[in-house]
């Protein structure tokens, strides 16, 4: 279970430092339109297989979470505001959100 626990950590500092390295790649202003336009190969290939897997586990917890906290959400009025934090926002992530742009717009 440890040795599990250590891969999917080293698994997720890397994709992590790979999601802020992209977001942090400069970009001249001559290019930047067509850059915000077709990302890189490096960055979808990054999307595809970290990010979109962790979006997706964040989708499950996030709506496994939602349920377990439904009655309090319901008795404070903010169910609404809890789906779309909680299941609404990850899943659009995941799941919408076109391939390698990790800008939201």
């Amino acid at each position: 279970m440890k040795i599990a626990q250590g891969k999917f950590m080293t698994w997720a500092l890397s994709a992590m430092l790979a999601v802020s390295l992209l977001s942090a790649a400069p970009a001249s202003a001559a290019d930047n339109s067509n850059r915000r336009d077709t990302p890189s190969a490096f960055a979808m290939a990054v999307d595809a297989t970290m990010v979109r897997p962790l979006g997706f586990v964040s989708t499950v917890l996030g709506t496994a979470l939602f349920v377990v906290t439904l009655p309090f959400s319901a008795i404070g009025g903010n169910v609404n505001e809890a789906g779309e934090a909680l299941v609404a926002a990850p899943a659009r992530m995941t799941f919408v959100r076109p391939l390698g742009h990790f800008d939201e717009d």
